[in-house]
């Protein structure tokens, strides 16, 4: 092998370690949006639940009436809160197989890439 034939190999190699680099950052950066849309349904979920204690405080004609609405509120949050974490686990799940996918595809290819050099 010439050192021309080494260079080139070496540049090959390295273009395709930056185009496996780019397309895990892009994998990452897809995950991080939804995994921070979830963040911000949840911020959504426990102002809604707030506001609404909020105006329950200040309407309610009585405490038992408050304490009731406290109690329904919070009874509703639970519900949305585990229905949301169903949802959330269903996204890291799909984040893990992604992961798994991407390192099996790379894994392979650098492996079929270094099998000549070897």
């Amino acid at each position: 092998m010439t050192t021309t034939d080494t260079m080139n190999a070496v540049t090959d190699m390295t273009t395709k370690n930056v185009e496996r680099l780019t397309s895990l950052g892009e994998l990452n950066v897809r995950i991080f949006e939804k995994m921070a849309a979830r963040q911000m349904d949840a911020l959504t979920l426990y102002m809604d639940h707030t506001l609404r204690l909020t105006k329950l405080a200040t309407e309610a004609k009585g405490y038992n009436e408050f304490f009731q609405g406290q109690v329904d509120a919070t009874k509703e949050l639970s519900e949305r809160v585990m229905a949301e974490s169903k949802t959330t686990m269903q996204l890291v799940n799909e984040a893990r197989d992604d992961y798994r996918a991407w390192l099996e595809k790379n894994a392979a290819e650098l492996s079929a890439e270094l099998r000549p050099a070897a």
